[in-house]
């Protein structure tokens, strides 16, 4: 069972991960001139706004790497901010999606660097730190956007993850807490908090947290689930069946769903 509930804490439920991409800001027009110097300039300006349509629009369609090959020009054009640290966040984003986390904290540190208040890149790139599995480096850079965004729902989101998988229980017990203080209708929320009062003991905590994300969320197949473990935990073996019945009805995850029948039957 404490293997179980381990893999619940792995597999807690993300924060939508790509957040809308960064699109280049309108420029007003400009004055006629024949300076050589300006004319350059603006050269390179209408370049680089016409690589961020076209890297936004293969973005929205899912064309990853051909988002990628827009980008990277675009970062070897040095564009003036907010251009630059957009084209390293956009790149970011598309590299994520490829699946390649290492390239994607890369892009994402790098429009931090260039612009230290750009909170949807330090968000991102403590959700890729994750997906690399670096706890070290999530917690670093969870703490780094708690401290430049301490009320942001998703600042404090992404901490509490990190923590539950640290096995920080305090700090994700807080931070989940603060989040639902101003987001009580989160579903996903009362599911990680239910997850870190589980590690806690407070079984009777998490059951009520679990029965508030399903009356939200009445099809959330992992809450389902784990309200099944927790009830299978405390005595209530025919609420638990039914509960692994109901998830293994509403899962979408093979994995899942054939977990919820094993331990439905079992019972």
């Amino acid at each position: 069972m404490k293997k179980l509930l381990a893999a619940l804490v792995l597999s807690a439920a993300a924060w939508p991960f790509a957040l809308r991409a960064q699109t280049y800001p309108d420029m007003r027009p400009v004055p006629r001139t024949t300076d050589r110097a300006v004319l350059s300039a603006q050269v390179l300006e209408r370049e680089v706004r016409e690589r961020f349509r076209i890297g936004f629009e293969a973005e929205l369609q899912g064309r990853w790497r051909e988002a990628c090959v827009e980008f990277e020009r675009i970062i070897v054009l040095h564009p003036a901010e907010p251009g630059f640290s957009s084209a390293y966040y956009d790149l970011g984003l598309a590299r994520a999606q490829l699946r390649e986390y290492e390239a994607a904290a890369a892009s994402f540190r790098a429009a931090v660097v260039r612009d230290p208040e750009f909170i949807a890149a330090r968000a991102n790139l403590v959700s890729v730190d994750l997906l690399r599995n670096d706890l070290v480096a999530a917690r670093r850079d969870a703490d780094d956007l708690i401290t430049r965004a301490p009320s942001s729902a998703r600042a404090l989101y992404e901490r509490g993850v990190t923590a539950l998988r640290s096995g920080d229980n305090a700090t994700a017990l807080h931070d989940f807490g603060a989040l639902l203080a101003s987001n009580p209708a989160y579903a996903t929320g009362r599911y990680d908090l239910a997850l870190a009062q589980i590690e806690s003991g407070r079984l009777d905590d998490a059951e009520r947290e679990l029965r508030s994300a399903l009356a939200l969320a009445p099809t959330y197949a992992r809450a389902r689930f784990t309200l099944g473990v927790v009830e299978l935990r405390i005595g209530k073996k025919q609420d638990a069946r039914a509960d692994f019945d109901r998830a293994a009805h509403d899962a979408q995850d093979v994995t899942l769903r054939n977990l919820a029948i094993s331990l439905r039957d079992a019972l």
